[in-house]
């Protein structure tokens, strides 16, 4: 083939006919110079060695996987068995038998905080995957087919965002149960709204370019170009859109739980273990509040430094690039 004939093949690649689409909107860089010239990099390495320049998103990882399989893996690592009682010593502080104290009932707190985090963090996985579901679609409908859906979904989304979330989280709560499914579905329809605008916006950007057009002249429908084409060109916003849904999942829990309409015993999430504590302010049995707090202050800020990364590592112009 002439120079002239590879120099269209390439650019008619580009231009989105068969898998010629972009997958990530990461620009090109070189990699380590061989002896034919500098090697080019696939799009999953340049992502990488974003990443792992964002040094707090890189400790955030950790911290959230070591706190998910410590919660999750609570049989193995908590030291005493749930919910295991010692009226006579009652409440004691923090020492070398029980690192973060015993509670009124004398369970040790560092056992009751590991499976409690199993309930909020489950939690918030589950209202960030159905919300990033639910937004990615009404916002991919919405942005891509304009008009009367665009209309009608965005005015859907503006009831949705003037609405009381926690008024309408505690009734619905109150009248079909405080379960763990039932709170986490009323979290997620009340979650989706932001990611919904995000994408909508992301598609409306992309929804004219040459490689949407391409796809469109060689037959492809409407559901394979949004999911196909322009979907893969928002997975940054909607990754960070997803982390941030995980920080406001277990936000509202707690605050859900602390007014007495999040998970009802047996069950305990962090949120419902700072209920319990509330009446110690001020005591020194204060350190029942200070851990469950910790424990929800470091997973937030952890999930926020990580969507930082994400976002990072999936944009071409960051300063860790």
């Amino acid at each position: 083939m002439s120079d002239q004939g590879r120099e269209e093949a390439q650019s008619i690649e580009s231009l989105g006919l068969p898998g010629g689409s972009p997958r990530l909107p990461i620009a090109p860089e070189l990699g380590s110079v061989g002896a034919d010239g500098p090697a080019a990099r696939s799009q999953w390495q340049l992502f990488r060695a974003r990443f792992l320049r964002h040094r707090l998103a890189v400790a955030s990882t950790v911290i959230l996987l070591a706190l998910a399989i410590a919660c999750f893996g609570a049989p193995l690592f908590a030291p005493y068995p749930k919910n295991q009682q010692n009226l006579v010593l009652g409440p004691v502080g923090p020492n070398g038998q029980h690192w973060m104290g015993t509670d009124e009932l004398g369970r040790d707190v560092l056992t009751e905080i590991l499976y409690a985090g199993q309930t909020s963090l489950r939690i918030g996985f589950v209202v960030a995957l159905l919300s990033t579901i639910v937004g990615t679609v009404v916002g991919a409908i919405s942005g891509y087919f304009g008009r009367w859906a665009d209309q009608g979904l965005m005015r859907l989304t503006d009831l949705f965002l003037v609405i009381p979330q926690l008024v309408v989280l505690a009734i619905a709560i109150k009248g079909l149960g405080s379960t763990q499914v039932v709170i986490a579905l009323s979290l997620a329809a009340l979650f989706w709204m932001g990611e919904a605008r995000v994408v909508r916006g992301q598609v409306l950007a992309l929804r004219e370019r040459e490689f949407v057009e391409a796809a469109r002249s060689i037959g492809a429908g409407p559901t394979r170009v949004v999911f196909r084409h322009i979907i893969p060109n928002c997975i940054g916003p909607i990754l960070v859109g997803a982390t941030l849904a995980v920080a406001g999942a277990i936000l509202t829990e707690s605050a859900l739980s602390f007014l007495g309409f999040g998970v009802q015993p047996p069950a305990t999430s962090w949120g419902s273990l700072l209920d319990n504590a509330s009446g110690y302010v001020g005591t020194p049995q204060a350190y029942l509040i200070y851990f469950p707090g910790l424990m929800i202050f470091i997973t937030v800020l952890a999930v926020n430094f990580l969507g930082d990364g994400l976002r990072d590592a999936l944009d071409p112009q960051s300063t860790h690039a």
